[in-house]
């Protein structure tokens, strides 16, 4: 049976020196919501006036804090603000008892950190269907708020931890005509990862100064190719959750700032990458290039096709170039392609064009490309200008390991 507590092999080295944000501040314990002696309860406690855009998951069985956050925003309120995470039990398909969890943990949190309650946003992940023992986790709220520190982001991070291997953490500092501008941001999120958006937590501060409309905008763009461009195993979760916070605190505003904008993009964008390299039993990191299509939308179905087959993402554990399970994932699809327009490569190496294989192709060679942890394939299918790009990983036995014990 393969080790499902190894950390995965595509984690990056450390966890890393995210720069602190001015305005935010965070604390953790340990309150067994489902294991003893592991960390599972973070909270962040924002400075007034920060604004705070967020997008969702669209499944209709979305737990009570995804739809408890969704109509909190985007809010009017400009006082201080909070968010409490739980790990271990997603308060998912509990019925009454979520909600009832929810306002009890919202509560407690406003009267300790002086919050409205309609400025403290919840999330839980972990087991679906159980009642969530919010008493420990309201039991915790004083202590949390009295430890808040700026530097305990990583702290953080690990808190919000499932079946993850690793934390994960991106940031960006750019410089502005007025000073230095930050972004820090943490994620959680290994398996039932499937837009929208994946099983996954994403949390990111910025000390921007931007109106909430904008930020709204941004974010939500940023997620259609970055967080809704990601897959591990195609399911998509009660529980996700992406919640952007800027405190305003360095008194820079970004409002049509393009630096902002790439900044914000390429931590979301790093984020999401984490996260499929640490997809459940995950030794490979996949990236699908498909262009040629009749729109985005189709390139992007075409995409999510060949990301989400198991036949290709078992092909590619095995490190086998199998060129005819992409064209069968095209193929079902149902997005418009033409046999013999469409064109693969595994790599730079051309596999198959004019509907059959290319008479250049040479499998040792795609082979050898298989044989590394980072993959592309790239199809191309003639027919207009559509693109669109989509990461996934490999599928693996320890795959099944895993989610075979999750409630054990």
């Amino acid at each position: 049976m393969a080790d499902i507590t190894a950390v995965s092999p595509l984690a990056p080295a450390s966890f890393p020196d995210l720069p602190k944000v001015a305005g935010v501040t965070f604390a953790t314990a340990a309150v067994g919501v489902k294991y003893q002696g592991r960390t599972d309860v973070m909270l962040a406690c924002l400075a007034a006036g920060t604004t705070v855009a967020g997008v969702f998951t669209k499944s209709t069985t979305r737990a009570a804090p995804v739809l408890d956050c969704q109509a909190k925003l985007p809010g009017s309120d400009t006082g201080p603000a909070a968010i409490l995470v739980n790990s271990g039990n997603a308060n998912a398909f509990t019925g009454a008892n979520g909600i009832e969890s929810v306002n009890a943990i919202v509560d407690a949190v406003a009267q300790a950190s002086g919050c409205d309650p309609s400025r403290v946003f919840t999330s839980s992940t972990g087991v679906i269907g159980e009642k969530l023992p919010h008493d420990r986790v309201v039991s915790a709220i004083d202590d949390l708020v009295t430890k808040q520190s700026n530097a305990e982001i990583e702290a953080a991070a690990r808190a919000i931890m499932t079946t993850d291997t690793y934390a994960k953490g991106a940031s960006r500092v750019f410089e502005t005509p007025d000073g230095p501008v930050t972004i820090a941001g943490m994620a959680k999120g290994s398996g039932m990862i499937a837009p929208d958006m994946a099983t996954m937590l994403v949390y990111i501060f910025t000390d921007a100064c931007i109106a909430q409309t904008a930020l709204q905008q941004m974010v939500s763009d940023h997620c259609d190719t970055t967080f809704n461009a990601i897959t591990v195993d195609s399911d998509t979760s009660t529980s996700d959750s992406l919640i952007v916070a800027a405190t305003g605190a360095s008194g820079i505003n970004v409002d049509g700032s393009s630096a902002f904008a790439d900044a914000l993009y390429e931590v979301m964008q790093e984020l999401a990458h984490l996260v499929v390299k640490d997809g459940e039993g995950a030794h490979k990191f996949v990236q699908i290039d498909v262009t040629g299509a009749v729109s985005t939308a189709s390139a992007k179905t075409h995409a999510m096709a060949i990301a989400n087959s198991p036949l290709v993402k078992t092909a590619i554990a095995g490190e086998d170039p199998n060129w005819g399970r992409v064209v069968m994932a095209i193929g079902k699809s149902g997005a418009e392609a033409d046999r013999d327009k469409v064109s693969i490569w595994f790599g730079d190496v051309l596999v198959a064009e004019n509907g059959w294989v290319s008479p250049t192709y040479v499998e040792d060679e795609a082979a050898a490309h298989m044989k590394g942890e980072d993959i592309r394939i790239r199809v191309d299918l003639g027919l207009a200008d559509g693109a669109f790009t989509a990461w996934t990983c490999d599928l693996t036995h320890a795959y099944i390991d895993i989610n075979a014990d999750y409630r054990s």
